[in-house]
């Protein structure tokens, strides 16, 4: 057998960080003003309490007098709302501080960072030139000469494709050390709207960011195998446009029921011909509750099987792609026995299920 084929590659750091500013009431305050008194926004009110998120977190800081605003800073204001330009000036001030405290948290000295030959960044919600990598080359003192991958605009699964990429990358070369970043500031798309569904779909977002350490080393999680479910007649469920102002998010309410049908269609696919219960540790995309209920139903899951993911929805909500990356981080955190099996999910535009199977190592 080759070298290639046998190496492993394993994430053997994460680490995290979102801004300073936690924003979960400004935030349901100030969507609960844009809708008309009466039924509708009584409805919200009963959706907002049963969303199982307590905190999100924010660029934005929230405004002291709570008087006719978002935030703070005025940017976003009842009838005017920013541009996209605005929202990227803003993106590109905010997201190198987020994620050189993500890396810096990595705890990598100056010997460590220099192994760093490769920098994947995955990110959704902001784009510029020279941009985030390079940013993070030069705030993390990275080699200048990493070789960098971009994955934009993927959504919520992105994690899961930026760790397949580090998992090529290490197979083909075992010398290598990747640095993966999935950085997220899903507050800056907030839309005016009196309209409930996407009042409900921002009620979801927060910002994060979480990077990530892979190398051949075997130490953290070993990455046994990806896998893609791609379900074509749902691609109207979830969608990402860039509109003149700003991000534009459709989540349907069909996404739960249409999660639960394609994972219990495709079990065998996603579990490589394993049972649910074979199944040690679970980190699912807590796209909302009623995604990881989605889950739980079509693997009929213990309900604590996803409490990792459930803590990550409560005390941050819903971050894009770092939002996985969050919950690897907790399972590591717990310890969980060396050897045991588990199942990573994410979920976006497609509509698309994104899979990895691993192992806790040492």
């Amino acid at each position: 057998m080759s070298q290639t084929a046998m190496t492993t590659a394993y994430i053997n750091r994460i680490a995290s960080a979102v801004p300073e500013y936690e924003v979960h009431g400004a935030f349901i305050r100030f969507a609960r003003a844009m809708l008309q008194s009466g039924p509708t926004g009584h409805l919200f009110e009963r959706m907002a309490a049963r969303a199982q998120i307590e905190r999100r977190w924010s660029c934005l800081a929230p405004p002291k007098d709570g008087a006719g605003t978002l935030d703070g800073e005025r940017f976003y204001m009842p009838g005017q709302f920013p541009s996209t330009a605005d929202r990227m000036a803003r993106y590109e001030i905010a997201a190198p501080v987020l994620g050189g405290k993500a890396v810096g948290r990595l705890g990598l000295d100056a010997a460590q960072r220099n192994k760093i030959s490769h920098l994947v960044v995955a990110t959704c919600t902001g784009f510029s030139a020279p941009g985030i990598d390079l940013e993070l080359i030069e705030r993390c003192g990275l080699n200048p000469s990493v070789e960098r991958t971009v994955i934009g605009f993927m959504g919520c699964h992105a994690a899961i494709n930026a760790l397949k990429i580090a998992h090529h990358i290490v197979r083909s070369t075992p010398s290598a050390h990747v640095l993966v970043v999935c950085l997220e500031l899903c507050t800056l798309h907030f839309q005016e709207t009196d309209d409930l569904d996407r009042l409900l779909t921002f009620l979801l977002f927060g910002d994060g960011c979480a990077a990530a350490l892979v190398s051949a080393e075997p130490a953290g999680i070993a990455l046994d195998s990806f896998h893609a479910e791609l379900v074509q007649r749902a691609s109207d469920q979830i969608t990402w446009n860039i509109r003149d102002a700003g991000f534009d998010m459709v989540l349907s309410g069909k996404v739960p029921a249409t999660i639960t049908g394609a994972l219990r269609d495709s079990s065998d696919r996603v579990l490589s011909g394993q049972s649910s219960e074979e199944i040690g540790v679970w980190a699912v995309h807590p796209g909302g509750r009623s995604i990881l209920d989605a889950v739980e139903g079509a693997f009929a899951l213990d309900r604590s099987a996803l409490d990792a993911s459930r803590a990550i929805l409560r005390d941050y909500g819903n971050m894009s792609s770092a939002t996985i990356l969050f919950v690897l981080q907790r399972l590591m955190r717990d310890q969980a026995s060396r050897g045991v099996s588990g199942c990573a999910l994410a979920f976006g535009p497609g509509l698309t299920a994104e899979t990895m199977l691993f192992r806790m190592a040492a």
